[in-house]
């Protein structure tokens, strides 16, 4: 490790550390400044050491997918935590599947399908990595995390321990994680079945209805109680609405777009812009789903 990130108080950890690494080619946004530190703990036991040492004070982001995350452009201080291989492992058991937090939703999905397991379909639409599912109850095509989680492991500086779904007291895109807790692992249960008929209904929806090839952080703000989202959005007039190169997009006006030159400035200014619009239009104030992250330029 280096003199000055020993200055900063990073502990000494069998994984990488880095100093401002550019955080953008690992955003689906592709947009955002560097990390102050970029950290990659071997496995669980190594990121407790890294927690329980971090000094005190020390600004901690946990990185995952980054599929729905606008990084600022003058990027994150301290230490960003990502989270690489030895998390991404994913066992296959006769009524279920257990995943480390790195491993991506679809190929939980894909490796319940070739075991013959159903009900872990869903997640094949999910853009993301299994510890954002879990702390975010991530849901889609008519089923979410809480339907199937049966526990989930995070690493806290008391060490690695194990909730139940009961325990995380899951709701709309929300855990109650324990304070600094970060998720290691989680169990899913599934039942015998083919799952190929309904991964495929959902690839063809996302193809049909969402710009799954574009740069885009997924659904931009939460459905308010009984109400859609896109509709609101479009009823204001938002849809293809251009700030810079950033836009709203016209296939699902609920998603933002980077069409190649947008700042991270530009998409969240352009978020703001539809919140304000809908709120003008239906009274309605629209939630963000993706986080925004890390200080302006």
């Amino acid at each position: 490790m280096s003199a000055r990130a020993m200055s900063h108080a990073i502990p000494h950890i069998r994984g990488r550390i880095r100093a401002g690494v550019p955080l953008a080619p690992l955003t689906w946004f592709r947009v955002g400044g560097p990390a102050e530190w970029l950290v990659r703990p071997a496995d669980a036991e190594d990121l407790v050491t890294l927690l329980t040492g971090l000094a005190p004070g020390m600004p901690l982001t946990v990185l995952g997918a980054a599929s729905n995350l606008i990084i600022r452009d003058g990027g994150l201080p301290g230490v960003t935590l990502r989270l690489g291989g030895g998390f991404a492992e994913v066992m296959v058991e006769a009524d279920g599947i257990v995943a480390g937090a790195a491993a991506l939703d679809v190929t939980v999905a894909e490796h319940a399908a070739a075991a013959g397991l159903a009900g872990l379909e869903f997640l094949s639409g999910i853009p993301g990595s299994i510890g954002g599912a879990v702390a975010m109850n991530a849901g889609a095509y008519g089923s979410e995390v809480k339907d199937v989680l049966d526990w989930a492991e995070v690493a806290t500086t008391d060490g690695v321990q194990r909730l139940t779904a009961a325990e995380l007291r899951l709701s709309y895109r929300h855990a109650a994680l324990p304070p600094g807790a970060i998720v290691t692992r989680a169990r899913f249960h599934a039942r015998p079945g083919d799952a190929a008929p309904r991964m495929a209904e959902i690839r063809a929806a996302r193809e049909a209805t969402q710009p799954v090839r574009a740069r885009t952080g997924g659904s931009t703000f939460k459905n308010p109680a009984g109400q859609k989202a896109w509709a609101l959005i479009d009823a204001a007039g938002c849809r293809g609405l251009v700030r810079g190169g950033a836009q709203v997009s016209e296939k699902h006006c609920n998603f933002l777009l980077n069409t190649g030159t947008a700042t991270a400035a530009e998409l969240e200014a352009l978020g703001e812009e539809v919140r304000a619009r809908v709120l003008d239009h239906s009274g309605v104030s629209l939630e963000w789903e993706i986080k925004r992250l890390g200080v302006a330029a």
